[in-house]
């Protein structure tokens, strides 16, 4: 099944190089399709989230008490304050600025980090972004930029796919180990030619076009099957909701499996209308869901600790750490 189209635009902004402006948005070009487990108390069925303990006395800390520290040399740190971190981060210029154009070839494999879409934004955009889509596959060539995200910056290469472009984030040199000491063969490894020719007949007979709908996550496939085996054998539980996400006895309630388990049928109903709360969490869960920023977003949100939790207003749930 493959992953749903992406139109949700994540960045706006435009492409840079020489006097060129071209404005364009990014929209995510993959999509996490791996298990994702929530952790329950067996015995009362409530989430059980992540806390900040210090390691050494065990106990929860609060956000005030936590600050950042960088490890110079064993057990040596060094403690940086949220304003000095702030004055370090990069200025956000809105745009993909092209430094340099290289042969696409020349670029490792393992340069490549992650995909996103690039689209023109506008009508006035469409020719220049055609433009270049073309002078880059006539010249077999990709464009280096530097591009700000979410706050940080990133190395790409701008790449023509189809009729679109792909902003593919690379890794900087310093995040690609070095080859040396790896048991790699050498000159003095050598193959005959009889071996030769029965490893390319051997390549030839299995070669073909790429079609990426024939591999499976086979491990994904077997857990869905179970989920669905023990869903239809009564095994599913309600679990609590938390403090502040109790819905009113009027609300009906979603059953997101059973949803899911419809949709990989073809058969998805339209949810059922739920109580303003219900949708509010519902969506929450969606979001989570489709938004590649949801992990950041959770990790902000999470509880401080156990105390904090039993004493905290609803809303505090739902402050965001620096």
């Amino acid at each position: 099944m493959p992953a749903p189209t992406s139109s949700r635009t994540l960045w706006k902004g435009a492409i840079s190089f020489g006097l060129v402006h071209i404005p364009v948005s990014l929209h995510s070009a993959t999509a996490e399709n791996r298990m994702k487990f929530n952790l329950l108390d067996k015995n009362t069925m409530t989430r059980v989230g992540n806390q900040q303990v210090n390691k050494a006395t065990g106990e929860a800390t609060t956000r005030d008490e936590v600050v950042k520290g960088f490890e110079v040399e064993k057990d040596q740190y060094v403690v940086l304050t949220p304003d000095e971190i702030k004055a370090a981060l990069p200025r956000s210029t809105q745009t993909i600025d092209i430094e340099a154009f290289v042969e696409r070839e020349q670029i490792p494999a393992v340069f490549f980090h992650k995909p996103y879409y690039v689209s023109p934004a506008g009508k006035g955009g469409q020719k220049p972004f055609a433009l270049l889509r073309e002078t880059l596959v006539r010249t077999n060539k990709v464009g280096i930029a530097r591009v700000v995200i979410s706050t940080k910056q990133h190395l790409a290469a701008l790449i023509p796919q189809g009729n679109g472009l792909v902003l593919n984030l690379l890794r900087w040199a310093d995040e690609v180990r070095d080859v040396a000491g790896l048991a790699w063969p050498g000159e003095d490894v050598t193959v005959s030619a009889a071996e030769l020719k029965m490893a390319e007949q051997l390549v030839e007979a299995m070669a073909g076009d790429w079609q990426p709908d024939l591999f499976h996550d086979e491990f994904r496939e077997k857990l869905m099957a179970l989920v669905e085996q023990k869903s239809r054998e009564g095994g599913l539980r309600t679990v609590a909701p938390l403090p502040g996400e109790e819905v009113g006895t009027s609300a009906e309630v979603i059953d997101l499996t059973e949803l899911l388990r419809r949709s990989l049928k073809g058969n998805a109903p339209a949810a059922p209308a739920a109580a303003p709360a219900a949708r509010k969490t519902a969506a929450a869960r969606a979001d989570a869901a489709n938004d590649e920023a949801a992990p950041l977003k959770k990790a902000a949100a999470r509880k401080t600790g156990t105390a904090a939790r039993a004493t905290a207003k609803p809303a505090a749930a739902k402050r965001k750490s620096g």
